[in-house]
């Protein structure tokens, strides 16, 4: 135990000894960046120019729309192309049009026709560069790194999604709107450079995969072709169709319960107003990234089928913890806890997908997974917040039963608790 400890520190930053990782990590973290800084800038810049919320609703929707449309070619593309060409031409796009709205910004004539077919143009386009970074990595670090690897990018992802926001407003607060959409397009300029530099490892030979789940590309060229070959591929395998199916449990009891259940709970339980909403969205936050570098500093193969149902059941308890504890302390701790399963989780599920699953078709599971997700967290906000107007207790309290059907049904499969 002492020598695992002792190696812990040393693991978790191994992939950062290689320059090609280095340069993936920034250039991750710089597209993050602008993510954060994209969605501030669309907010204040509409809410400036037409004062409506329902507009900027519309805004908002022109850019997710887009994205979770196209993530399935995004991910069929980056299985035939190469995903650092991807990526690379998704930045510098990106930094396109963000420097075209801040510039035709601070002429005083954007409108917001002109900012729904920029956010639009940018959710497109992001489609294309999401699939990719999630599939990168296993040409880029040795398969032994990838979990320390993924504890690194997550550290990165989720310091991003913190200062994106933040930094932004500051741009903003200092200057005016338009120009944090020029930062934004030196964030993507800089993501683009760093991707440029990196230098990937072939592909692993197609032969590896199963002879029973291999994609027939060759039989089937098309797009559509392709991308329902990844969908086959992802429900044919149990273990794919767990880990995936866990994802948008996940994504669901995340959106609804960590958005308009924490704003319930902080104004009509907890009475604490926005400054306990803060303190909540900053435990889950802080436990998450405790727990992604936890998990890259551990190592190793873990059954990642017990991980799963491990997180189901817990994220469930706390719901239910949630619902029924009325202490400000005893939710903070209870959030942090979720947090840190959550990103703890997380390390090995991704680093799992990326060492099982073929290179040839990796990026189309993951955008399968991906557009699940997307799918899933509206449908949480309409169901949370009608449950929410009843009482918390019924918000959180169907949610931790959905957490609990989750966790029987993982472990009622072999061959997922059996999976490493």
């Amino acid at each position: 135990m002492a020598t695992t400890l002792t190696g812990a520190g040393p693991r978790l930053w191994a992939p950062a000894r290689h320059r090609p990782f280095r340069l993936l990590w920034l250039g991750q973290s710089l597209s993050l960046l602008g993510d954060g800084f994209s969605v501030v800038a669309f907010s204040w810049i509409t809410l400036g120019l037409t004062g409506s919320t329902l507009t900027l609703g519309y805004v908002l929707a022109f850019q997710a729309v887009p994205r979770a449309l196209l993530t399935l070619v995004g991910g069929t593309l980056s299985d035939s192309w190469s995903t650092r060409t991807l990526m690379i031409a998704s930045s510098w796009t990106r930094a396109g049009l963000m420097a075209a709205v801040g510039l035709v910004g601070l002429t005083g004539h954007l409108t917001v026709w002109m900012l729904c077919a920029a956010a639009a143009a940018f959710g497109a386009v992001d489609a294309f560069f999401q699939p990719a970074r999630m599939s990168i990595l296993p040409s880029v670090v040795d398969e032994t790194l990838l979990t320390p690897a993924n504890a690194l990018l997550g550290a990165g992802t989720r310091t991003a999604a913190v200062l994106g926001p933040a930094v932004g407003g500051m741009v903003i607060a200092v200057t005016e709107a338009p120009v944090a959409f020029l930062v934004d397009a030196v964030c993507f300029v800089l993501c683009g450079w760093c991707v440029l530099g990196i230098r990937t490892r072939p592909r692993a030979a197609r032969a590896a995969a199963p002879a029973d789940a291999r994609p027939v590309a060759e039989a089937a060229p098309s797009l559509g072709a392709r991308i329902r070959e990844g969908v086959a591929f992802t429900w044919r395998d149990p273990r794919l169709r767990t880990v995936v199916a866990l994802d948008t449990a996940v994504n669901f009891c995340y959106a609804g319960p960590f958005t308009v259940g924490f704003a319930t709970l902080a104004d009509q339980v907890l009475r604490g107003g926005s400054a306990t909403l803060g303190v909540l969205n900053g435990s889950l936050a802080g436990g998450a990234m405790l727990g992604t570098l936890a998990g890259g500093a551990l190592g190793g193969r873990p059954r990642v089928g017990l991980l799963v149902a491990g997180l189901a059941g817990w994220l469930g308890a706390g719901m239910a913890v949630l619902g029924l504890v009325h202490s400000t302390p005893a939710v903070v701790a209870t959030v942090l806890a979720m947090g840190f399963a959550i990103g703890f989780q997380g390390v090995f599920g991704l680093s799992w997908i990326q060492r099982n699953i073929p290179s040839d078709v990796l990026s189309r599971v993951v955008s399968v997974d991906m557009v699940l997700g997307y799918a899933a967290a509206p449908l949480s906000l309409i169901v949370c917040g009608a449950l929410a107007r009843t009482s918390t207790f019924a918000l959180f309290a169907t949610v931790a039963a959905v957490l609990a059907v989750t966790t029987v049904a993982v472990l009622a499969s072999r061959a997922v608790r059996e999976m490493r």
